[in-house]
């Protein structure tokens, strides 16, 4: 039976899907001993896994380039033809492929299409384009391992990423984009900028700060603290473990518990360590009863949480298994909604501002079929968000049914370097949890009520925060944020005194500097400093001693000649005080 092929999907990613199957097809030509596992299309292109003895070369991509190239110059058919079970089962026997054997054993259906190319054929559902003549334009990128089915049990596989486009313009533009996020690729500039590190010997996902990365997160910390407290929230701390009974109230251990890590025993009793915050949060509210005249409690903490990643997920610090959130809940009375989130979303734009982040989106998650709560409760909050985003003029969209059981949702959406969004804020209702914990507050009426509980998070973590940010500004972080706004630079040792003198100074001011006195050349000195993309580099001579100076060197503008310290302060100040 030939099918009719399918022309519902875009046409970019049918390519893309046909071009994985070309490139199955060109591993299997040159390296038969290969065995193929699966092809899909991803974001921007597509990637195949091969179980294959050793690792595939740069000098393989393109020989494996080169022979798709020939076959999609052939413009061979793609032919679909649906077999039983069986059938399926029969013909990768003969072919020896395992890994389609294991994927047909485990379809309940009998019905099974195969596609067909040329003298390859593939497991596979389409749809494809009509010929390999209609891929167009397409590069292999790289090769990297993966465990088949992401189950590190399992065995290692290399799994080659390629991408194609309608057109070779395409194709460049998207080329150059991917060669300017390598430069700005986060994991690459933390280690040359002495940011953090991730050390095998502490375990995946699990960050190591140093200071200058320290630095940065205690500027922003310092930030968010200043605009929670004016914004009347009161600052918690809680533990970083809680007891068994703790999270079976809150329901983490049924739906959750996947996510968590291994239980430990304490004096006959069972901890966790905390995927989340909002249990401590809770009880916090729930120690004492509460009053409608004390409504809204904003409660907010920096906590870190902890929760299992799988290895073939973590990347960088945006993905990993121990991250810090900006994290605050809300409890008011129905009434107070509406201005809370508001209030929320107010401060989110504050934030993105800031951060000069203006590429942003609001997806308004509303009611799913299955959910906890009052059906009165959840037109009001969903009209609350709604009712945010549009006072605040933010793009948003609706996600029709896309909320929690346990409420509807705000998430602020952001692009990294390559266009690829990034959830970041997020505002939640919950009608679960105070149900759960059985939390309420006395009202005007004098009978008891159950608050409206709203999960809060500007920056989601501080980790992908970061990971963002440091690719937003490529490393070079305006001077408020960097975590050296300028470095004393001495022509000699015979100017070490004076620079210790401004080094003095210039910290009493409040400005993070350092200085570098070492017996290197003057050059060597400036380029280092700029290759860590200092904002400022203060050169000192004996002319700059003589006449009480600096000779001031900016990152942006280049030299400024020399000035009084007072006028370089005054000049700093300036600088910061824009962004704020």
């Amino acid at each position: 039976m030939v099918c009719r092929i399918g022309h519902e999907n875009d046409p970019v990613e049918k390519m893309r899907h046909s071009c994985a199957h070309v490139m199955a097809d060109a591993v299997k030509k040159l390296f038969p001993e290969a065995k193929i596992t699966i092809g899909p299309v991803i974001e921007d292109g597509f990637f195949y896994d091969f179980d294959y003895p050793r690792g595939f070369t740069p000098e393989d991509l393109k020989k494996i380039e080169t022979k798709m190239a020939e076959v999609i110059k052939k413009n061979l058919p793609f032919e679909c033809k649906e077999v039983s079970k069986k059938e399926a089962l029969t013909f990768f026997k003969k072919e020896k492929e395992t890994y389609k054997l294991e994927i047909i054993e485990g379809l309940e259906d009998n019905k099974i299409t195969f596609y067909t190319h040329g003298d390859f054929t593939d497991l596979c559902k389409g749809p494809h384009v009509e010929r390999t003549g209609d891929i167009k334009a397409f590069k292999l990128l790289k090769v990297s391992g993966a465990y088949w089915r992401g189950d590190e049990k399992n065995p290692m596989l290399q799994r080659i990423y390629g991408t194609a486009f309608s057109s070779q313009k395409d194709l460049e533009n998207y080329l150059k984009r991917l060669e300017e996020a390598e430069k700005r690729d986060h994991r690459k500039l933390g280690q040359e900028l002495e940011l953090f590190e991730i050390n095998p010997d502490i375990g995946g996902g699990l960050v190591l700060w140093h200071p200058k990365g320290t630095t940065l997160r205690m500027v922003i910390e310092d930030f968010l603290r200043k605009e929670l407290t004016a914004a009347g929230y009161d600052w918690v701390s809680t533990p970083h473990v809680g007891r068994s009974t703790l999270w079976e109230t809150s329901g983490h251990l049924n739906f959750f518990k996947e996510n968590m890590y291994a239980p430990m025993d304490v004096e006959g009793q069972t901890y966790y360590l905390k995927p989340m915050n909002c249990p401590f949060h809770i009880l916090i509210y729930g120690s004492k009863r509460r009053s409608y005249r004390e409504l809204p409690i904003r409660l907010a903490e920096f906590g870190t949480v902890y929760r299992f990643e799988r290895s073939g997920v973590l990347h960088g610090l945006t993905r990993v298994r121990g991250f810090t959130q900006d994290d605050a809940h809300i409890f008011c009375t129905p009434e107070q909604a509406d201005e809370e989130i508001k209030n929320c979303l107010g401060l989110v734009l504050k934030v993105l501002k800031a951060f000069q982040i203006t590429e942003f989106r609001a997806f308004v998650a509303t009611k799913p079929p299955q959910v906890v709560g009052k059906d009165e409760d959840w037109e009001r909050a969903t009209k609350a968000l709604k009712n945010a985003v549009q006072v605040h003029k933010i793009p948003f969209e609706i996600d029709e049914g896309g909320g929690a059981f346990y409420g509807p949702k705000i998430d602020i959406k952001i692009k990294d370097a390559l266009g690829r969004p990034w959830q970041l804020s997020t505002v939640q209702f919950d009608f679960n949890l105070p149900e759960r914990f059985k939390i309420g507050y006395q009202g005007a009426d004098g009978r008891a009520h159950q608050p409206f509980m709203v999960h809060r998070a500007l920056l989601g973590s501080f980790e992908r925060f970061l990971g963002l940010l440091i690719e937003h500004y490529a490393g070079a972080f305006p001077v408020w944020l960097s975590p050296v706004q300028a470095v004393l630079i001495t022509i000699s040792d015979s100017q070490i005194q004076y620079a210790q003198k401004m080094l003095e100074t210039l910290r009493r001011e409040g400005f993070r500097v350092d200085l570098d006195g070492r017996n290197e050349k003057l050059g060597l000195k400036i380029r280092e400093a700029q290759m860590k993309k200092t904002p400022y580099m203060l050169v000192i001579g004996d002319k700059e001693v003589k006449e009480n100076k600096l000779a001031v060197r900016s990152r942006k503008e280049g030299d400024l000649g020399a000035m009084p310290v007072n006028d370089f302060v005054e000049r700093i100040r300036k600088e910061i005080q824009e962004y704020h």
